[in-house]
């Protein structure tokens, strides 16, 4: 089906292109949402008539978005979920969830506008894209843990929390490696000075060749 688009679309043009999309795509999303427009002639002639209009309403709906932006990008929202040692979430945090909180915090968004392309199944902070406009996103950040202390440390560090603690094992294991390496080498570093000792020793006691020689005269 072939359209007029009425606004930026990412992956389909700029405002006035006519694309062709897939009916059910024109159907249950550009149409209903007034981003585009039937590719008719009627309607090519009215998207003419009207496109100086159409370009001031977006130039203003886009200064509104930046106004906007600049208060919301970088916005932290702390979702609390239960997941397992491992870090993978029972479940996982949807659009909806983040739109919630960012509507909580006092910004007017619907979930389509915040883009994620799976749904979040893990512990940690996560950059996630709000688009306030078809020419303006901002991006956010999404901090799922599992408790309010976890939230802290990893907006603190930027790190799910099971990361830190698998470090802090390897830590632990390579000081032990270490240590063992240490007491391996003081060990031998012992067992080859008995050894010279011995060695010294043996070489003290055994009689000169001279007097062997004169005891076997005798």
């Amino acid at each position: 089906m072939e359209v007029i688009l009425l606004e930026r679309i990412e992956t389909l043009g700029q405002m006035g292109d006519v694309v062709n999309v897939k009916p059910g795509y024109a159907r249950n999303y550009l149409l209903p949402q007034r981003k585009a427009l039937r590719a008719t002639e009627e309607n090519r002639h009215l998207f003419k008539e009207k496109r100086v209009l159409l370009e001031a309403d977006n130039l203003e709906r886009r200064q509104e978005a930046e106004k906007v932006g600049g208060k919301l990008d970088g916005l932290s929202v702390t979702l609390i979920r239960q997941a397992g040692e491992a870090g993978q979430l029972y479940g996982s945090v949807r659009s909806h969830d983040i739109a919630d909180l960012v509507r909580e915090a006092g910004f007017a968004i619907d979930r389509r506008q915040v883009q994620l392309s799976n749904p979040i199944k893990s512990v940690g902070v996560h950059d996630v894209m709000v688009e306030l406009h078809p020419e303006v996103s901002v991006t956010i950040s999404a901090n799922v843990a599992r408790s309010e202390d976890e939230a802290k440390i990893q907006a603190k560090t930027g790190k799910a929390v099971v990361h830190l603690e698998d470090e802090q094992e390897q830590r632990e294991a390579e000081t032990a490696e270490e240590a063992q390496a240490k007491e391996t080498d003081i060990f031998e570093e012992g067992a080859d000075e008995d050894s010279a000792d011995e060695e010294a020793a043996g070489d003290t006691d055994a009689p000169p060749a001279g007097d062997q020689d004169e005891e076997t005269a005798g």
